[in-house]
C-alpha cells in the first residue's frame, strides 16, 4: 500500500481486512504471504567466479598480449624449439595477466558485500497480534496487515502505519534512512502533502529505524523489497560501477595502441615481402614466418607489459600514504579519481557536523536592575565529551566557576534530574557515547561543563578522574543529592516534562520543555547574580521571548526552557495541574555543531576549484544556518538561487534545473533517491562527483558517485558501497586526500610517459633494423625483460616524486584530458634516440668491436644471403649473442638515464637533482644489478640469449647512452624559453553521442 501515509487509520485497516483488536487469522496470514511475499531482502544472485575471472581479460591490451604470447609459442614450436625457451615468453605474460586478474576479482567480490550488509538493519523478532493473541515471532514471518507493537529500543521490523498510541508520544531515530540529526515524533493523523518524502510521512514507521521513546501499535504495510530499506537495495542493484578516469584513459590507450601495433606489423611485413624468397629462409613460407616473428617482436616491444603492474603499484603506494592521513582506500583506481574531482556532495549530519547535539547558548536573567537584563553565555565543545567552558557574551570572558552563578547552577540541576538519558565512555572507540535522546544527552553534557559548586568544581579535581568516572560525575552527584519521587512524562499537548525530587526535607519540581509551553506557565523568575526570585513582569517576559526568537529564528537553535517549583512536603505524585506558577530558570539553545576544521577545508576546496554542495535530510533553514555558522560561505550575501529543497528542485523546468545545478550550494529535505539523482545530474554535466555520507540512506549515491566517501563511524552498508573511508570522520581529510590524488595523477602521468617513450624507442629499434635489413637486434624474451624489469622498477619509483607545493592551487583537470596521447617534442626526440642508440650498439659490434668480426656494412645488411655465397668469415657470427647483448645493454642504460629525465617535465636536473627522489636512484641501482646478473650468471645468460661484456664494450654502452641526458636538457631549455616549441600529438575520437550520453557509456 503505497499511499498509506495519506489514508486514515480505518481506511488502512479496511484495505488489509484486519481487526485491530484481534489481528490477522492464520488463513489471512497464508493468503497475504502468497500475495506479498516474505519479509526478507531477497538474496541477489552473485556473479559466478569463472565469469568474474573472464571479465578481467575483457580488455583490448590484455587480448593483444594473449595473442602475442600464443603466436610466440606457436612460432617457437614451428621452428623446432622445445623446453624452457619455447614457454618462457608466453608463461611470463600469462603470469602477469593472472596477477592482475586476481586483484580485479578481489575488488569486485568486496563490492557485493554492501548488499549483504543491508540485512543487518532488519529486525530479528517482532511482537505480533494474531488470532486475538500477542506473540513474539521472527520478523521474517511478518506479512502486510499484521498488527505489531513497538516500544523503546525496538528495531522496526517492516514499514508500518501507526494505528494506536499507547503512551503520550512515540519518537523514532531514522537518521540511517533520512540523515536527520534529531529523532522524529510520530503521529496517527493522515499526511496530505504533495510529493511527500520520507520526512513528511510522520505516521509511518520505517523498517530498520529504532524507537527511542514511547510505545505504540502499527499495521504492516510493506515487507521485504517493498520497504524503504528495500528501495535502497534496489537502487544499489541498478547502479553500475562507472569506469574511473584512469581506467578510461588506459582503455583509450589500449585502443590506440592496438591500431598502431597492427599498422606497424603490417607495414614491416609489406616492406619485407621481397625478402620472403631469400635463400637463407629456405622458402617463401619460412620467410613469411620469419618476418611474422619480427612483427610479433614489434608487438611485444610496443606493449608496455609492466604498465598494469606499475599503475597498480603506484596507486597502492598512494593508498598507503593516504592511510597515514586517515583516508582508507577500498578501491585503488579511486585514488587517482580524487585528483580530478570537481564537485563534493557532502552529507551534513555527521560529516560537516559532529552528529552530537550540543548546547551552544544559555540565556538567564542576570538581574532586574542590571543592564542588560538578560545575560547570555556561549558554551564551547562540540562532542559528548564533558570538556568545554562557558563564556560571558557581554564581556567575552571565560567563567572560572560557572556553578557559583545561581541560574547556571540550577540549570545544571534541572538538566541532570529532568533527564532519562545516559552518557558513557567507550574505551574501545576512545570516545563518549549516548544512550537516549540527543537533546537530553546535550543537557547531561551541559551539566558536566557547568560543574559543581565549591571545591568539587575545580578543573584539577575533575581532571584527576578516569574518563569512565568523568563521563557523568556531576550528573551522578545531583542524582545522589536529590531523590526522584515522581515523573510526568513528555506529552505532545503539553510539550514539557516534569520530575518531582526530594532533598533534605525539601521538595522541588524541575520542568523542561518547549519555551512556548513553559514560559506561559511561569509567574516568577530566578536572578543569576544573587539567586533571588522576582515576579516575571511583562517587560522581562518580552526580553526572554525576544531572546528565544533570536535563538530559534536567526540562529536556528533547538530551544528548551527550564523551570522549577517548590512543592509541599510529603507529596508523592505529580499531576498536570502542578505545572503552573513555575519559576523560570533559563533558556538553552542547542545544535548539531559544525566540525571546527570544516571551514578551512571548504575554503581550500574553493581555492582548488572544487565546489561543495551540502546535502541533508534536514530542513532548509537549518542547513542554511549551518553554512553561515561554518563561515566558509561568507562571500554569499544570501542563499537565493543557491539553496533548494528536493521538491523545489524537482518542480523546476529542465533548463532552470541545469542552471540550478551549476550554482547549487545547499540541497535539503532529500531522500536516498534524490541524492542518487543529484549525482547523476552532475555527472551528465561532465562533473567528477565525490559523495560523502555515513548512513544507509547514503549507500546508493555513494555507489553511483565517481568516488564514494564513507565516514569511519558510519554504517557498514555505507562503507561497503564506498571507494574510500575516512577513519576520523573529518571532512578536512578529504582535502588532503584530493591533494594526494592530484600528486598521484602527476606522477602517473610522468611514469606512463616514461614507459611509453621507452617502448617507442624499442619499436624504432626493431622497425629501423627491419628497414635496414640487418639481423634481429633484440629477441622477444629480451624485450620482455626490459619492459617488465628494467622499465618497471624506475617507472614505479617515479611514483615517489614529491608533491608540488601549489598542487591545490590549480583548477581540477578536465576529465577529457588525454594525457596518455600527449607526447612532448622532448619525449619524441628522446624515444627516437633510444631506438637509434640501440641499433648503433648492435652495428658497432659487427663493424668496429675488437671482439667482433669487423665486417663491412654491406656484409651486415646482406647477412641473409651468407650461406649461398663464399665469405672469409663464418656465417655463425650472425648467431653470436654479443651484438644483441650490447644493444640490450644500451637500451637498459639509456632508459636509466631517461628515467632521471622524468623527474620533471620541464625542469633541469640542475634544479631537481637525482637525489630528490632516492627511490628512483635505488631502483636504477637495483635494475643494473639485475641486468649484470643475467649477463654473468650462466643459466640466466643462456635463457635470455646474452653474453658477458668486456670493459671496452661497457665503455661504448656508456658513450651511446649518456647523450640522452644532454639532448633532453637542451630540449627542456628551449621548451622553457618558448612555449610554442612544444607540441602535442593528439588522437581524438569523434563523439557520436551527446555529452551526457557519452558520459554514461
Amino acid at each position: 500500500m503505497e499511499d498509506a501515509y495519506a489514508r486514515s487509520v480505518p481506511e488502512v485497516l479496511e484495505f488489509f481486512a484486519v481487526d485491530p483488536t484481534k489481528g490477522l487469522t492464520d488463513f489471512q496470514v497464508a493468503e497475504h504471504g502468497r500475495l506479498y511475499g516474505k519479509n526478507v531482502l531477497p538474496q541477489e544472485q552473485s556473479t559466478p567466479f569463472w565469469r568474474l575471472v573472464l571479465k578481467q581479460f575483457d580488455d583490448l591490451l590484455v587480448k593483444i598480449l594473449i595473442a602475442a604470447a600464443a603466436v610466440s609459442f606457436l612460432l617457437a614450436l614451428a621452428n623446432g624449439e622445445t623446453g624452457l625457451s619455447a614457454f618462457l615468453e608466453p608463461s611470463v605474460i600469462l603470469m602477469i595477466l593472472a596477477a592482475n586478474a586476481a586483484v580485479g576479482v578481489i575488488t569486485e567480490t568486496n563490492a557485493e558485500k554492501a548488499l549483504e550488509e543491508l540485512r543487518a538493519y532488519q529486525a530479528d523478532v517482532a511482537t505480533v497480534l494474531r488470532n486475538g493473541w500477542f506473540s513474539i515471532l521472527p520478523a521474517a514471518d511478518l506479512v502486510p496487515g499484521d498488527i505489531v507493537e513497538v516500544s523503546v529500543g525496538c528495531k522496526i521490523p517492516a514499514d508500518m502505519r501507526m494505528i494506536e498510541m499507547l503512551t503520550d508520544q512515540l519518537r523514532v531515530d531514522q537518521a540511517i534512512l533520512t540523515g536527520e540529526s534529531c529523532s522524529v515524533e510520530k503521529e496517527l493523523d493522515a499526511t496530505h502533502v504533495t510529493n511527500a518524502v520520507y520526512q513528511d510521512k510522520t505516521n509511518i514507521l520505517f523498517s530498520g529505524t529504532v524507537v527511542v521513546a514511547g510505545r505504540a501499535r502499527a499495521v504492516v504495510i510493506g515487507v521485504g523489497s517493498n520497504t524503504a530499506m528495500g528501495s535502497i537495495r534496489d537502487s544499489m542493484l541498478k547502479t553500475e560501477d562507472e569506469a574511473t578516469p584512469l581506467k578510461k584513459k588506459l582503455d583509450e590507450f589500449g585502443t590506440f595502441l592496438a591500431k598502431v601495433i597492427a599498422g606497424i606489423c603490417i607495414l614491416v611485413w609489406i616492406v619485407n615481402i621481397g625478402h620472403f624468397r631469400d635463400p637463407a629462409h629456405g622458402g617463401f613460407l619460412r620467410g613469411a614466418i620469419h618476418y611474422f616473428k619480427i612483427a610479433v617482436a614489434l608487438a611485444v616491444a610496443a606493449i608496455p607489459e609492466g604498465l598494469p603492474a606499475v599503475v597498480t603499484t603506484c596507486l597502492a603506494l598512494g593508498t598507503k600514504r593516504m592511510a597515514r592521513l586517515n583516508a582508507i582506500v577500498r578501491s585503488l583506481p579511486s585514488v587517482e579519481t580524487l585528483g580530478c574531482t570537481t564537485v563534493i556532495c557532502s552529507d551534513k549530519t555527521g560529516t560537516l557536523t559532529t552528529n552530537m547535539m550540543s548546547v551552544s547558548k544559555v540565556s538567564v536573567l542576570q538581574s532586574a536592575y542590571d543592564v542588560p537584563v538578560v545575560a547570555e553565555y556561549s558554551v564551547s565543545g562540540t562532542t559528548y565529551a564533558p570538556e568545554g567552558t562557558l563564556f560571558d557574551n557581554s564581556t567575552e570572558v571565560q567563567l572560572e566557576s560557572p556553578a557559583n552563578l545561581h541560574c547556571l547552577l540550577h540549570t545544571a540541576m534541572c538538566s541532570a534530574l529532568c533527564n532519562e538519558s545516559f552518557i558513557q565512555y567507550n574505551p574501545d572507540k576512545r570516545n563518549y557515547e549516548k544512550i537516549g535522546e540527543s537533546t537530553e544527552v546535550a543537557l547531561r553534557v551541559l551539566a558536566e561543563k557547568i560543574g559543581l559548586p565549591g571545591f568539587d568544581s575545580m578543573p584539577s579535581a575533575l581532571n584527576m578522574l578516569s574518563k569512565h568516572e568523568r563521563a557523568s560525575y556531576c550528573n551522578r552527584y545531583w542524582e545522589n543529592q536529590f531523590k526522584k519521587v515522581s515523573v510526568l512524562e513528555f506529552s505532545r499537548d503539553r510539550k514539557m516534562m516534569s520530575v518531582l525530587c526530594n532533598r533534605k526535607q525539601m521538595q522541588i519540581m524541575f520542568s523542561k520543555g518547549a519555551p512556548e509551553s513553559v514560559l506561559p506557565r511561569c509567574t516568577d523568575i530566578m536572578c543569576n547574580n544573587d539567586g533571588s526570585t522576582i515576579r516575571l513582569t511583562p517587560e522581562i517576559r518580552s526580553e526572554i521571548e525576544s531572546k528565544f526568537q533570536s535563538f530559534a529564528g536567526k540562529e536556528t537553535l533547538r530551544c528548551l526552557a527550564l523551570a522549577l517549583k517548590r512543592m509541599p512536603l510529603g507529596q508523592q505524585a505529580l499531576s498536570f495541574d502542578d505545572e503552573k506558577d513555575l519559576t523560570f530558570i533559563g533558556l538553552v539553545g542547542m545544535l548539531d555543531p559544525p566540525r571546527e576544521e570544516v571551514r578551512n577545508a571548504i575554503l581550500a576546496c574553493m581555492t582548488a576549484g572544487i565546489r561543495v554542495i551540502v546535502v541533508t535530510g534536514d530542513n532548509k533553514a537549518t542547513a542554511e544556518s549551518l553554512c553561515q555558522r561554518i563561515g566558509a560561505f561568507d562571500h554569499m550575501d544570501d542563499f537565493e538561487g543557491l539553496s533548494y529543497t528536493a521538491s523545489e528542485f524537482e518542480k523546476l523546468p529542465a533548463l532552470q534545473k541545469t542552471v540550478a545545478l551549476q550554482r547549487m550550494t545547499i540541497f535539503t529535505r532529500v531522500e536516498p533517491s534524490h541524492k542518487r539523482m543529484l549525482v547523476e545530474a552532475l555527472q551528465h554535466q561532465n562533473e567528477v562527483v565525490a559523495m560523502t555520507g555515513d548512513g544507509v540512506n547514503d549507500a546508493p549515491a555513494l555507489k553511483k558517485a565517481d568516488i564514494g566517501i564513507a565516514m569511519g563511524s558510519g554504517t557498514a552498508v555505507a562503507k561497503s558501497a564506498s571507494d574510500m573511508v575516512l577513519a576520523d570522520d573529518n571532512f578536512a581529510t578529504i582535502v588532503a586526500a584530493v591533494a594526494e590524488g592530484r600528486a598521484i595523477y602527476n606522477n602517473t602521468k610522468q611514469f606512463i610517459r616514461y614507459m611509453i617513450s621507452s617502448n617507442i624507442g624499442e619499436v624504432v629499434c626493431i622497425f629501423v633494423a627491419a628497414l635496414l635489413g640487418i639481423p634481429d637486434t633484440l629477441v622477444p624474451v629480451q624485450l620482455l625483460w626490459v619492459n617488465l624489469v628494467t622499465d618497471g622498477l624506475p617507472a614505479t619509483a617515479i611514483g615517489f616524486n614529491k608533491q608540488d607545493s601549489d598542487v591545490m592551487k590549480a583548477k581540477p583537470r578536465k576529465i577529457s584530458a588525454r594525457f596518455l596521447f600527449c607526447f612532448s617534442f622532448c619525449d619524441l626526440v628522446g624515444a627516437v634516440y633510444v631506438g637509434l642508440a640501440t641499433i648503433a650498439g648492435f652495428v658497432w659490434w659487427f663493424l668496429y668491436s675488437d671482439n667482433g668480426p669487423k665486417l663491412p656494412y654491406t656484409e651486415l645488411v646482406n647477412f641473409d644471403s651468407c650461406p649461398t655465397r663464399a665469405t672469409n668469415y663464418s656465417c655463425s657470427v650472425f648467431s653470436d649473442r654479443h651484438p644483441s647483448t650490447v644493444s640490450m645493454t644500451v637500451l637498459v642504460v639509456v632508459e636509466m638515464f631517461n628515467a632521471l629525465n622524468n623527474l620533471s617535465e620541464n625542469q633541469s636536473l640542475f634544479v631537481i637533482p637525482p637525489w630528490s627522489n632516492l627511490w628512483l636512484l635505488g631502483s636504477i641501482v637495483l635494475t643494473m644489478l639485475l641486468h649484470v646478473l643475467i649477463l654473468y650468471v650462466e643459466p640466466l645468460s643462456i635463457l635470455f640469449s646474452v653474453a658477458p661484456l668486456s670493459w671496452a664494450e661497457w665503455t661504448v654502452v656508456l658513450y651511446l647512452s649518456f647523450p640522452v641526458i644532454i639532448i633532453d636538457e637542451i630540449l627542456k631549455f628551449f621548451s622553457r624559453k618558448s612555449s610554442g616549441f612544444r607540441f602535442n600529438f593528439r588522437f581524438r575520437r569523434v563523439d557520436l553521442l551527446p555529452k551526457s550520453e557519452a558520459h554514461d557509456k
